[in-house]
């Protein structure tokens, strides 16, 4: 393209045809051009996006708004009822009270202990290679396998942990059939389970920042306090806020080992929300109530996740 006086462009064709154009029209088709090559590349993703996504989240605002029978089938629209029902339920409010209870146990303990880990080996020590891919081996264990292998640490007569106890002449611990333990137990599987993933962002975070900054905190004297409570720590705060955003949202979405251990029980201390949802809908056939409680569920976090981003993101210090 030949420009012109600026208000005109000169186009040469193939053949030598030559075709002069308005400037500002032949921006515009530069524009659209650019938008269409960019929703061409997009499609794949946009359509992956509008059925396992948008589409299942429609689906799901219409069977709140409805009965369903066993079967599935649409029975009677009863408007916002559904809503209502959940939110005066007792065994709603229990559930989300063991969610929050589940989170206080799981989220703090993992961020402290993949911190904790990731400050022991960020420095670059002969043998540290192993400790960091023995702290960050949980990542590659699925939730159904690491919750099977943890029923059989936690069974009450062959289990290792109560034959560990055993041996310091301790008595044997219902660890999921008591209901003051239960939760725990979870928990204590859980943190090991996302220990991994924690423990490698945090490490990462602390690799991105200069050695120039640890050198010098090294030569002004700095103590451990001062080191990594002023100064590590602020430039560590993006990592840590995203592991907190993720933790928390993970937490709320917790369901395999809830399922294979326990199964919401005993007395209902472990009946989180998702698995309040998977009963309603799967065991229940109360489509219409599984889909408001999970439209409530996203409400949830949706509205957690923009009070992080308002009022925790301003102590985030980016480099």
């Amino acid at each position: 393209m030949v420009m012109g006086n600026g208000q005109d462009s000169v186009q040469t064709l193939q053949g030598g045809t030559t075709v002069v154009m308005p400037y500002k029209r032949s921006i515009r088709l530069s524009i659209w051009k650019e938008e269409i090559t960019a929703y061409a590349f997009l499609s794949p993703s946009l359509f992956l996006f509008g059925v396992f996504i948008f589409y299942p989240m429609l689906q799901s605002i219409y069977l709140s708004l409805h009965i369903t029978d066993p079967r599935g089938r649409i029975a009677a629209f009863v408007g916002l009822r559904n809503y209502s029902d959940l939110l005066t339920s007792r065994l709603f409010a229990e559930g989300l009270k063991v969610t929050g209870q589940f989170i206080l146990y799981t989220v703090p303990t993992t961020i402290i202990l993949g911190l904790l880990l990731a400050v022991l080996t960020h420095r670059a020590l002969p043998g540290m290679r192993w400790f960091r891919f023995l702290f960050s081996l949980p990542v590659a264990i699925s939730v159904g396998t690491g919750a099977v292998i943890w029923l059989l640490l936690f069974h009450p007569s062959v289990g290792m942990l109560n034959y560990f106890l055993s041996l310091l002449g301790m008595d044997p611990i219902f660890w999921l059939a008591d209901p003051k333990r239960a939760m725990m137990s979870i928990a204590i599987m859980t943190v090991w389970m996302n220990l991994g993933f924690v423990f490698i962002v945090l490490l990462g975070g602390l690799n991105g920042i200069s050695e120039d900054i640890y050198d010098s905190l090294s030569i002004d004297g700095a103590g451990p306090i001062r080191k990594y409570g002023k100064v590590i720590m602020p430039l560590l705060s993006p990592s840590l806020f995203f592991i907190s955003i993720i933790s928390i949202i993970g937490s709320f979405q917790a369901f395999g080992q809830f399922h294979i251990l326990t199964k919401g029980g005993p007395m209902n201390k472990t009946n989180v929300m998702v698995y309040q949802i998977y009963q309603e809908a799967f065991i229940n056939y109360r489509f219409g109530m599984g889909s408001a409680q999970a439209l409530v569920l996203f409400a949830i976090l949706l509205l957690l996740t923009i009070i992080q981003f308002v009022v925790v993101e301003k102590k985030v210090h980016y480099q």
